[in-house]
């Protein structure tokens, strides 16, 4: 007796009912191409982020203000490469080569997070990415780790604990700095007045804007909109603000009792539209640096294949 293979049909009633369940998506099993090409365009961008993202506070690994800053910003710089890798690999799972991504990244046929495109002009930018750039993460990539796709979900778990220790790093170096001189305090001021709206951008536009969000949460790929996330990071930040004694730049933040919730101000879609079309503070020294560190990492990545090759034949002549 011989057993038919399903119909189209029958696999996409499967992969339905595979969601429906809230059950995972593994890499054998059969998904919608359009499915597949949302994951690998979500995973690549979040990919490519973590990579750019180690430009900024690279900046400041020579000048961070004494040997155990620098101690600290080296680890979270590593664990950001560490990021990059586990999210290029689950991409690979979807069929993709990481070759492959990097050469459209720095073609700029495939983008990164809109975030890592302002320069970092002071050390309480340091601080300040790790409190508000990287608490913005959490409040993004937390959900994600119930994302439908496998690989994809269990990434995120390792990935958003060592997001959490960035967070609490950045913080404390800002109480440090806001418990300081008048000049310290300053400083970390004029940095949340940058990096404030920048960071509410994260999130992406508003949700009558995004054109795929709808997708993806129907898919069990994203779990809020982002108008959602972007509340939730603006109401747990809001408390930690009072606590440094810093003040938001936003004449709109105030706490609406009705809702239980901050109402807050429009970000600058204009800038947001700007800074992701690539007319953005950084973006050419973000992508020219890239396109320099893997044209200058041409030879490793030949020399590791030409090893891999010759092991390859010497397996394959004992066998």
């Amino acid at each position: 007796m011989t057993s038919t293979a399903p119909s189209p049909a029958e696999l996409e009633e499967r992969f339905d009912a595979t969601i429906a369940a809230d059950q995972r998506v593994e890499p054998r099993d059969w998904m919608p191409e359009a499915y597949r090409r949302t994951l690998i365009r979500q995973i690549a961008q979040h990919a490519h982020s973590e990579i750019i993202g180690m430009q900024p506070e690279g900046n400041w690994l020579l000048r961070a203000p004494s040997l155990r800053r620098r101690a600290i910003l080296l680890a979270k710089v590593q664990d950001e490469a560490g990021h990059g890798m586990y999210l290029y690999a689950a991409a690979e799972t979807l069929g993709v080569d990481r070759e492959e991504l990097t050469e459209k990244l720095i073609d700029s046929k495939q983008k990164y997070s809109s975030i890592f495109n302002y320069p970092t002009l002071s050390w309480a930018d340091i601080g300040v990415i790790g409190w508000l750039v990287d608490g913005a993460a959490i409040a993004n990539q937390v959900p994600l780790c119930r994302c439908s796709y496998g690989p994809y979900a269990r990434a995120m778990i390792r990935i958003c604990k060592e997001e959490s220790f960035h967070q609490r790093q950045g913080y404390e170096s800002l109480l440090a700095l806001t418990a300081g001189t008048e000049a310290q305090k300053r400083m970390v001021q004029e940095s949340v007045d940058r990096w404030w709206w920048p960071s509410l951008m994260m999130f992406g536009p508003a949700d009558g804007d995004s054109p795929n969000t709808h997708r993806s949460m129907a898919w069990g790929i994203k779990r809020h909109t982002n108008d959602e996330l972007r509340q939730r990071f603006v109401d747990m930040t809001v408390p930690q603000a009072a606590v440094l004694g810093v003040t938001l730049p936003d004449p709109d933040l105030r706490w609406n009792p009705e809702r239980q919730a901050h109402d807050f101000g429009e970000p600058d879609w204009s800038e947001f539209t700007a800074v992701v079309s690539g007319a953005g503070p950084a973006n050419r020294q973000r992508l020219d640096h890239r396109r320099r560190a893997h044209e200058n990492g041409a030879w490793v990545r030949e020399a590791a294949q030409a090893y891999a090759e010759k092991q390859a034949g010497k397996q394959g002549a004992r066998a």
